[in-house]
């Protein structure tokens, strides 16, 4: 993802957990700050090592990434986003992680609700 794209300093992921709202299903717990001032969407990650090793623990990361870049024409910009994945998804595939993601999303409203299941599974 580009830099702008990205959330990493401790600061904003607090600034999210603190201001924020939650919405959650049971692979993820994401929290959405809503920022007018800018016209792009930012994602933070946040894996703990109660998840699995290292290897288990890039592998979602690398999934969660790759589901917001192929939907990411459909997701609100304007938005801070702090994904926090849960145990059970460890053992989800790469669609089964875009799915619960868009799942989550549309949950928290922050994805066009128009958003076809054709695309979902591309």
């Amino acid at each position: 993802m580009k830099k702008k794209l990205r959330i990493k300093k401790n600061e904003e992921f607090q600034t999210v957990f603190q201001k924020g709202k939650s919405v959650a299903n049971r692979q993820f717990v994401i929290y959405i700050l809503e920022k007018s001032n800018q016209d792009y969407f930012r994602i933070g990650l946040s894996i703990s090592k109660k998840i699995g090793n290292a290897v288990v623990r890039n592998q979602i990361k690398r999934y969660i990434r790759q589901a917001f870049l192929e939907i990411k024409e459909d997701i609100i910009p304007g938005r801070d986003y702090v994904i926090i994945a849960r145990k059970p998804a460890a053992d989800l595939n790469f669609f089964e992680v875009k799915s619960s993601l868009i799942h989550v999303l549309k949950v928290g409203k922050s994805i066009n609700p128009r958003i076809k299941n054709e695309r979902i599974n591309k």
